[in-house]
């Protein structure tokens, strides 16, 4: 059973850094991942995932694919091959042997937050340890239960299978010190970003409502929204999103392979800013 978020994730004290990691690949019609885009251009996007590090503990941000349906042919073949979209991962686990060597243990953490459902964000879900929440905004929530499915990119059974452990949030949550969960709807129905407040910079991962900086830059939103009125929606988010840039907060996208912490874990190298 779903239940209400009832607090903050227990983790104290501020954020001491914030981990980068891109933990895949996969190519996208440059059209998707920006409105006017070449359908006919496609870019190699970094799949990227996050960590926020405490004293005492820390929070995941997006999970990266599920790894049991990537690499199994059957399941591959049912949940993904679209024409034109296949995940590519790299050899082991790269999301959990890039929190192990960013010496994030498991009996530390505190929560995961799911940007959004689709099958690069939530593939760690269901395999979570049980006492750990996973947060996800209610409006999402509602749509991958009511029926989201492969044609919207989702892989519902990740979220669902994750259910005892699914917590709703309601537009921007503070989800723990200096941590904040901010409403971005529009690519998917519940799309959050993510804030977090570090000692020398403030950082807003923006996820999927900016693929690219040129996102933000030029505040053109995403190009691919499900809903009537996801078009308008995902203005309104990008266009917070360039507000937040231009005010000095940092806004990392989600998926440029050309953005500097991208392209620094791309290269091998550890992404830590504090």
């Amino acid at each position: 059973m779903v239940a209400e978020l009832d607090g903050l994730l227990a983790v104290s004290g501020r954020p001491l850094a914030l981990h980068g990691f891109v933990v895949g690949y996969e190519p996208i019609s440059e059209a998707v991942s920006i409105r006017g885009g070449r359908r006919d251009r496609y870019l190699l996007e970094p799949v990227t995932a996050a960590a926020v590090e405490y004293a005492d503990g820390w929070v995941l941000l997006d999970a990266g694919f599920n790894l049991a349906h990537v690499r199994d042919e059957a399941a591959r073949a049912a949940h993904y091959n679209y024409e034109g979209y296949t995940p590519i991962v790299p050899p082991g686990d790269p999301l959990r042997d890039a929190l192990g060597r960013a010496g994030l243990g498991w009996d530390t953490m505190a929560g995961c937050a799911i940007s959004h459902a689709h099958v690069d964000h939530t593939g760690l879900a269901p395999s979570l340890p049980p006492h750990v929440p996973v947060l996800v905004q209610r409006r999402e929530w509602e749509w991958v239960r009511d029926g989201a499915s492969r044609p919207e990119f989702v892989i519902a059974s990740d979220l669902l299978d994750a259910e005892a452990s699914v917590r709703v949030l309601d537009g921007d949550t503070p989800l723990a010190p200096g941590l904040t969960a901010l409403d971005t709807g529009g690519h998917t129905p519940g799309h959050q970003s993510f804030r977090v407040d570090l000692p020398s910079r403030s950082v807003v991962l923006a996820c999927d409502a900016a693929d690219l900086r040129a996102n933000v830059t030029t505040r053109t939103p995403c190009g691919w929204t499900p809903e009537e009125d996801g078009d308008a929606r995902a203005q309104r988010a990008i266009d917070r999103l360039a507000d937040l840039d231009a005010s000095g907060i940092e806004v990392w996208p989600g998926h440029d392979p050309e953005f500097w912490a991208w392209a620094a874990a791309m290269r091998g190298e550890r992404v830590r800013v504090e």
